[in-house]
């Protein structure tokens, strides 16, 4: 009889640590942080970025989550004070025109 090429079933995963690992035994959780929100001023612009040109990660100020490399999003900036800007989620800055 012809031998059968089977293909082998992958390990299950540990969540065990690796051997030397030390663990602090918390939970490896990110942080939110409360940003000020100067997009409250009346001479406010507002401008798109495109997932392409979204090159670096930010922390958006509407929901304390992380912006990541190549995801479109808004950047709101004061022109009283252009070094205020923020960076938004889409979505956060329409729910807040929305309130």
């Amino acid at each position: 009889m012809p031998k059968r090429n089977r293909r082998r079933q992958p390990a299950p995963k540990s969540n065990k640590p690796k051997a030397g690992h030390k663990s602090t035994g918390r939970p490896k959780v990110k942080g939110r942080r409360t940003l000020a929100d100067p997009s409250d001023a009346p001479d406010t612009e507002i401008h798109f970025v495109s997932a392409a040109d979204a090159s670096k990660d930010y922390l958006c100020p509407g929901c304390g989550r992380e912006i990541s490399v190549g995801q479109g999003h808004l950047v709101a900036v004061p022109a009283s004070a252009p070094d205020l800007r923020r960076h938004w989620h889409r979505g956060c800055w329409e729910r807040r025109m929305r309130q």
